[in-house]
């Protein structure tokens, strides 16, 4: 909104310093401070107004060290969240871009998602929530959407590596002799792939085994892998949060992360130094990702140990579906195993746990079990760890990953 409004003065005028919106690093840089000042602000409020309605997280007791004093810690606290991120994005980005309409979409629709389980839990006081079949089909509704845009949508392109010579794609680059890519912009089904040559895969090429023309089927196995992922990340993240400051401090660290990846690879010079993919327009989301940073920071301060506000399922599964979207969007999504490694050791540990415990019923008739519970934070819980030793080493293990993250640019 506020870009348009200077970008109008600036043109129309010619005032001093209204040239400055069109930079991405100024627009990033103000909406990281708007979010950390919204969250900050509008959270104060938002917990003082459950406080006075009571709105607490019902607790189960698990016999975990420290679980009953969190009893009435308010929740539904995603709110703050989802508020720091939409409220920046529409005053700072380029709300024409199709990458930020989507991501829009994505927070909205996962947060909204989250809400009505959360409100059903705390005020129709139904201890189950939304039913977990209406989440999945959900996440499925949002996969189908996104994984559609991203296949057939027009203004959803990639500018590939040119194979022409070096000397002739100079002469004709339009950004420059720093190019190497080619003028004509594609509509591609190609991702990012760590540890591989061309640092490329094309998913069209699962589908080859059908003969000629087979590339023009390619959204039978695109979509389906677009719903999988976003499904997984999202459900890994909710999963996360079962610790105070857990979840949001690991989805700040991969959004840093993500939003360096998107920087590079919408800038045409970083993607040629770095011999990635270049995804014009993609650089946008730079604004998207700095309010969610600054969203997810500045709602640590409230759910640090000990917790002040629960995200519930309003923030936890709109992080975790607007990691992976993000990620999808920037064709970087077969680096999530890595980037968001404490998400997936989380999902693991609860697959193997249920997997083994109804394994072992079923033969022996008594049910084991891999950890002594599950998800794993709650296993080091069990072990005598402390809860904010446990969630420092999960951080500090999440930014291992970020930085191996970036490093597989170049690992080939």
């Amino acid at each position: 909104m506020l870009y348009y409004i200077f970008k109008y003065l600036n043109e129309a005028y010619s005032i001093p310093g209204a040239g400055v919106f069109e930079y991405l690093s100024f627009r990033a840089a103000l909406a990281v401070i708007t979010s950390l000042i919204i969250s900050l602000l509008f959270g104060n409020r938002w917990i003082s107004y459950l406080n006075r309605r009571q709105v607490g997280e019902t607790i189960r007791n698990l016999g975990l060290e420290g679980q009953l004093e969190k009893e009435g810690t308010p929740t539904m606290g995603g709110l703050i969240i989802i508020a720091s991120i939409i409220v920046p994005t529409l005053l700072f980005a380029k709300l024409d871009n199709i990458y930020i309409i989507m991501m829009l979409f994505t927070t909205i629709w996962l947060g909204g998602i989250g809400f009505m389980d959360d409100y059903i839990k705390v005020f129709k006081k139904n201890k189950e929530g939304l039913k977990g079949k209406y989440k999945i089909a959900a996440q499925v509704v949002l996969g189908l959407i996104i994984g559609s845009v991203m296949y057939f949508s027009p203004q959803v392109i990639t500018r590939e590596k040119s194979e022409l010579p070096a000397e002739v794609t100079i002469n004709i680059a339009e950004e420059g002799p720093s190019s190497s890519f080619d003028i004509e912009k594609k509509h591609s089904t190609k991702t990012t792939i760590p540890f591989f040559k061309n640092n490329e895969f094309d998913y069209a090429v699962l589908l080859k085994w059908l003969g000629e023309g087979y590339e023009k089927w390619a959204f039978l196995i695109f979509i389906p892998i677009v719903i999988f992922i976003i499904t997984g990340v999202s459900n890994g993240a909710n999963l996360t949060d079962g610790m105070d400051g857990l979840a949001t401090g690991t989805s700040a660290i991969i959004g840093v992360t993500l939003g360096i990846l998107a920087w590079v690879s919408g800038n045409i010079i970083f993607a040629d130094y770095l011999n990635i993919m270049y995804l014009p327009n993609v650089g946008e989301l730079t604004i998207f990702i700095a309010a969610f940073v600054g969203a997810t920071v500045g709602f640590l301060w409230f759910n640090t140990y000990p917790a002040q506000v629960f995200m519930g399922d309003t923030g936890s599964l709109a992080l975790g579906g607007i990691i992976a979207v993000f990620a999808i969007i920037i064709r970087k999504e077969l680096l999530i195993p890595i980037l968001c490694g404490v998400f997936l050791a989380e999902s693991i540990s609860v697959i193997l746990q249920v997997s083994w415990f109804k394994y072992t019923k079923k033969k022996y008739g008594e049910g084991h079990r891999i950890f002594l519970m599950a998800p794993l934070h709650h296993h080091y819980q069990k072990k005598g760890y402390p809860e904010p030793k446990i969630v420092l080493r999960f951080f500090i293990v999440g930014i291992a990953l970020a930085l191996f993250t970036i490093i597989t640019l170049k690992l080939r």
